[in-house]
C-alpha cells in the first residue's frame, strides 16, 4: 500500500480508503439498493483492506441511517488506534425541523451520535456532507472549530462543494482562526472530469487533499456494463442510477481501457483506479465493495503502473470540450507558462 499526506496536514492516509456505505441491513432506498452487509461480512472486508495496508475509512450518519458507523465501528474497534476514521454529517436524521443541515445545534447533535455509534472518543477526518444554503458558513465552521478544541475531531473537511464554496469557507477560517477545511470529498471518475475545472486548481493551490468518491462511477466503470445492455440486470445501477453518466460517452472510455487491461494483463476497474491514482491532485480513492473478490481487485490497482502513453490516450478519450471561462483562461494564458524556463512570444 501507498500513503500520502492528507493536505497540508502531517497526517498521511492510505491511497485507497475502504467506503463503508455498502455497510448497513436498512431497507430504506437508495441504501438497499446500494448495499445490504451485515456485521459479519462488513468485518470481512474490513479486515481484508486492514491486511492490505488500508488505514482510512469512510462512512457518513446518513448511510443506512447510522447502521454504517456502527458496524464499521465495531469491525474496527480493537484496531481503533492504528486507523483514520472518516464520517460526515448534513442530511437529514430524523423528522425534526432541525435534523439536518449544518447549524450549531445539528453539528453538534451530529458528532455526538457519530461519536457513540463509531464508538469511540473521536473522530478523524469530520466533513459537512454538502452545502447548506440556510445555515452561514461563520456558524457552521465555530461549531466546527469548537468540536476540534473539545478533542472530539481532529480534521475537518466538506464534501460535495463548488470550487467559490471551498474557497469561501477557507477565506472564513482564515479571517477568524477557525479550523480550516484540509480536504473535499468529491466526485471524480474518468467518465465524469468536471472537478478539474475548477476544484482541482483550487485545490492545488490551497493545499487541500481530494478524496474521491464512486471512482468506478456506480460501478459503471466495473467492465461488465456492454452497449447492449449486458451487466444491468441486478446490478446497483439497475435501481439507482447515480451518479449521472453519459453512456455512449463512456463506453468509449471504457473500450479503451478495456484494451489497456487486456495488454497489461488487469481489470478495467484498475485501469479506471490506477487513472486516478495517477493525477496530482488525488489523495485517496475511496473504494467500495460487495465481496471481498470484488475488493481485493479494487485494491490491486495501487501495484499498476500506467505508461505516459497508456495515460495519455485515456486522457484524450475521456476528454471532454472546456467550459467558459476556463478555454478563454488557457487562450489567453498560453503565452505566460513558460516553456523550458523561457516565455513565449
Amino acid at each position: 500500500m501507498q500513503y500520502k499526506q492528507l493536505g497540508d496536514t502531517g497526517l498521511f492516509v492510505s491511497r485507497l480508503c475502504l467506503g463503508a456505505m455498502t455497510f448497513g441491513t436498512s431497507n430504506v432506498e437508495p441504501w438497499s439498493a446500494i448495499g445490504t452487509l451485515g456485521q459479519k461480512e462488513a468485518g470481512a472486508l474490513v479486515d481484508r483492506a486492514l491486511d492490505a495496508g488500508v488505514n482510512f475509512f469512510d462512512t457518513a450518519n446518513v448511510y443506512s441511517i447510522g447502521e454504517s458507523e456502527k458496524i464499521l465501528g465495531k469491525a474496527l474497534a480493537s484496531r481503533r488506534d492504528d486507523v483514520v476514521i472518516a464520517t460526515k454529517a448534513n442530511g437529514r436524521m430524523g423528522a425534526g425541523a432541525n435534523e439536518l443541515g449544518q447549524s450549531r445545534y445539528h453539528l453538534a447533535k451530529s458528532i455526538d451520535e457519530s461519536l457513540a455509534r463509531l464508538g469511540t472518543d473521536r473522530i478523524d477526518l469530520f466533513q459537512v456532507h454538502s452545502w447548506d444554503p440556510v445555515t452561514p458558513l461563520e456558524e457552521s465552521l465555530s461549531a466546527l472549530d469548537d468540536a476540534v478544541r473539545a478533542g472530539k475531531v481532529r480534521y475537518i473537511g466538506c464534501s460535495n462543494f463548488a470550487a467559490w464554496q471551498i474557497a469561501k469557507g477557507l477565506g472564513i477560517s482564515e479571517a477568524r482562526g477557525l479550523e480550516k477545511y484540509v480536504s473535499t470529498q468529491s466526485y471524480y471518475s474518468i467518465a465524469g472530469r468536471d472537478l478539474e475545472h475548477e476544484i482541482v486548481p483550487l485545490v492545488r493551490d490551497a493545499k487541500l487533499g481530494v478524496l474521491v468518491w464512486s471512482p468506478l462511477a456506480g460501478g459503471f466503470l466495473s467492465g461488465k456494463f456492454t452497449r447492449d445492455g449486458e451487466g444491468e440486470e441486478g446490478a446497483r445501477r439497475a435501481s439507482f442510477d447515480f451518479p449521472p453518466v453519459d453512456k455512449d460517452f463512456a463506453y468509449d472510455i471504457i473500450d479503451v481501457m478495456a484494451e489497456i487491461a487486456s495488454a497489461k494483463g488487469i481489470t478495467v476497474p484498475q485501469v479506471a483506479l490506477a487513472w486516478l491514482l495517477a493525477k496530482p491532485a488525488v489523495t485517496s480513492v475511496i473504494i467500495g465493495a460487495k465481496r471481498v473478490d470484488q475488493l481485493d481487485d479494487n485494491l490491486g490497482a495501487v501495484d499498476v503502473e500506467l505508461t505516459s502513453a497508456e495515460l495519455e490516450r485515456l486522457d484524450d478519450v475521456s476528454a471532454r470540450p472546456l467550459p467558459y471561462p476556463n478555454w478563454m483562461m488557457q487562450r489567453q494564458g498560453a503565452t505566460r507558462i513558460p516553456e523550458n524556463g523561457h516565455l513565449t512570444d
